[in-house]
């Protein structure tokens, strides 16, 4: 289920540049010390520092900064009127998103180190050449993921394709051009010698042609794109998905927890469940949900719940895009959720005329109605449980019904709705740590920047072909669309990708953040501040303005 690598601790140079992924099969530990990287790494060794560059990723995709508030999807979980500046652009501003920055530079960092070891230092014999050109291959690859994760927030960023190995302030940023220059021309260099079926957590040939794929297709939308980059993302896109029908597993069976290594996924940042303390650490689970622990019957760590260790919440907007026949919708939000404890509930206590009602373990504790429930079967059903329509997600307290067991002023939780099924996790602790590995790229996805690409060149048919795919999964009609416009994928996105691919970047390719946001989003409805001229770039980090000499220039606006 995991890359299986085996990894060794070393000190000295070497510590800051080598870490840890997840294995099935654990770690065997030699100890180095008063070593330095030219008498230590050779060609047998030389794997460790790949290793380290995929370690690094794990901070970036556990990380959901800049990638879901503020947009049509997800919002805060408060009230309307409240103010959270990442959400509803209020006030962001460049104390924000200093982990998005420094994470993705780590990664850089580390590509670049590995590079310069393979190519001039690390002495490689003839028969291994393959090796190192394999090895540089997976850097290449690694660090244009790197610099596309940044350029899609930043605009134009720091190119830097050498080891560092002095202390700079004088660094500066390239155009955004520039960069998606760099990006391609990684790539492009990489695939070639990237593997079609490399061990469970490298990245493959035809992960590398997804990202390509996606790289060629947002530069598009920018004013140095082409009409062409549309053409070589389809083409790009149709090469990565190659023979693999998606429509040979559900889209449950894609996320059940034991099927974590399967076909679809072409790339995922892999953790575990034993060995280091790191290779537990993965959040996943713990997104776009409340503190269920505080509903009766339901504890921390006795369910596949967990609690929060994010706090988006869905919108009514995302919920609503689940048709009645769509099968996602059972895999992935949870309309009901289950005690895992014996407990009594007595919403007036032992002297009120309110019934007690006796939890048991596997009860049904709180429902949610995908459709309004009419008063006669609302009231049967609160004596019992705890129910929210579809018009209740939001923060608020619901009258109470005279009566009934489960009277809405108990619950402590203001905000209550379906939180996210598709992350559960089975291994997880109290303070949010799971072992649930974490999908980046899925042949969904990559029929979905297909579809979009073939819409920007103008090929409806094509668009429709990839789209029906998709739908034809999960409702199982095929050819469903008969027409498709950029809302038709963003919302079919919407369903398939929610909470993996980063939304916010995709709304800002597609011209239709602002729109989206002014209507979905409950927060920017009420009170947002968003600005074309601004927000559709991130502000540099203030840390890193303050490092340089000044020649780091501020994004507008900030």
């Amino acid at each position: 289920m995991k890359l299986v690598r085996k990894i060794k601790y070393i000190g000295v140079v070497l510590l800051s540049i080598t870490a840890f992924t997840a294995c099935d099969d654990f770690i065997e530990e030699d100890i180095f010390s008063d070593i330095t990287s030219e008498n230590f790494i050779d060609e047998q060794t030389a794997d460790q520092l790949i290793v380290g560059v995929y370690s690094s990723l794990r901070p970036i995709y556990s990380d959901y900064t800049f990638k879901f508030f503020g947009t049509d999807l997800f919002a805060s979980q408060s009230e309307a009127t409240s103010i959270s500046s990442e959400n509803d652009y209020t006030d962001i501003n460049s104390g924000m998103g200093l982990s998005v920055w420094a994470n993705n530079y780590s990664v850089i960092g580390k590509a670049n180190t590995a590079i310069n070891r393979y190519q001039t230092q690390i002495n490689f014999s003839e028969s291994n050449f393959g090796f190192r050109d394999y090895g540089i291959a997976q850097a290449k690859a690694l660090r244009a993921l790197a610099y596309f994760n940044l350029v899609q927030q930043y605009g134009g960023v720091v190119i830097e394709t050498e080891e560092a190995t002095t202390i700079r302030t004088d660094y500066e940023r390239s155009s955004e051009e520039a960069t998606y220059a760099q990006i391609i021309l990684d790539l492009e260099e990489a695939i070639p010698t990237l593997l079609d079926a490399p061990e469970t957590g490298r990245f493959s040939k035809r992960a590398a042609q997804h990202l390509l794929a996606e790289v060629y297709l947002t530069r598009a939308y920018t004013s140095f794109g082409t009409t062409a980059d549309y053409s070589t993302a389809a083409n790009l896109a149709e090469t990565a998905i190659g023979g693999y029908d998606i429509r040979s597993q559900t889209f449950a069976e894609v996320f059940d927890i034991d099927n974590q290594v399967n076909d679809e996924i072409l790339f995922a940042v892999q953790w575990g469940s034993g060995g280091l303390d790191t290779d537990k650490q993965n959040n996943k689970h713990a997104a776009f949900m409340n503190q269920v622990f505080e509903y009766p019957g339901i504890t921390r760590i006795g369910t596949p719940y967990g609690t929060v260790g994010f706090a988006a919440m869905p919108t009514p907007f995302f919920y609503s895009l689940f048709a009645d026949n769509d099968t996602r919708e059972e895999a992935t939000i949870h309309r009901a959720l289950f005690a895992d404890v014996e407990e009594v509930f007595d919403a007036d206590g032992v002297d009120g005329p309110l019934s007690e009602v006796l939890i048991q373990p596997g009860d049904t504790v709180i429902y949610y109605p995908k459709n309004a429930l009419d008063m006669d079967e609302l009231t049967d059903k609160l004596n019992r449980y705890y129910v929210y329509q579809p018009d209740q997600y939001l923060f608020g307290l619901p009258e109470n019904i005279d009566g009934t067991n489960f009277q809405y002023s108990t619950n402590i939780l203001r905000t209550n709705f379906p939180i996210f099924k598709k992350f559960d996790d089975n291994d997880f602790n109290e303070n949010t740590d799971g072992a649930r590995d974490t999908f980046v790229f899925r042949v969904s996805g990559t029929h979905l920047i297909a579809a979009e690409a073939h819409l920007g060149a103008g090929n409806t048919a094509g668009s429709l072909s990839h789209l029906n795919i998709v739908r034809e999964r999960a409702t199982g009609i095929a050819n469903e669309y008969t027409s498709v416009t950029i809302d038709d994928i963003l919302d079919e996105r919407a369903v398939e990708l929610a909470g993996e691919a980063n939304r916010w970047a995709v709304l800002k390719r597609t011209g239709k953040l602002q729109e989206r946001i002014g209507l979905y989003n409950p927060q920017v409805i009420d009170h947002g501040a968003f600005d074309s001229s601004i927000h559709l770039l991130r502000p540099i980090p203030a840390n890193e303005l303050q490092l340089s000499d000044g020649s780091m220039v501020q994004n507008p606006g900030y």
